[in-house]
């Protein structure tokens, strides 16, 4: 595997345990992460914020089923499942754009539709 690809790795664990110190460690101080239609982040402290959505509760399951890498560009699927504060679940999947400077997450675009 290579390093960014361990980097993904290492990101995702990171929030199935809510462990925001992982996450961030992954993440340049000027990341950018963005979901087409409901938010742009710009910034650690920022990207902070949301490693915990207020919606929800506990941490997240995240299963990615393929990364690929191209460049400095992984790109990764998967399923990810949440439990929502008034008890409905989510189940979603995703795909999630890092694209990588200097071994960090400089910019993550993620894209995700509930099932």
């Amino acid at each position: 595997m290579t390093t960014n690809k361990q980097t993904v790795t290492t990101y995702m664990e990171g929030f199935q345990k809510s462990d925001h110190a992982q996450i961030l460690s992954c993440l340049t101080d000027d990341v950018i992460w963005e979901m087409p239609g409901a938010f742009h982040l710009e910034g650690k402290q920022a990207f902070d914020g949301e490693i915990e959505n207020p919606a929800f509760t506990g941490s997240p399951t995240i299963t990615h089923v393929r990364l690929v890498e191209e460049n400095n560009i992984v790109v990764a699927e998967g399923k990810v499942q949440g439990q929502f504060k008034n008890g409905d679940i989510m189940n979603a999947v995703f795909c999630d754009v890092f694209h990588f400077e200097g071994g960090k997450i400089k910019k993550l675009t993620s894209y995700v539709m509930q099932v």
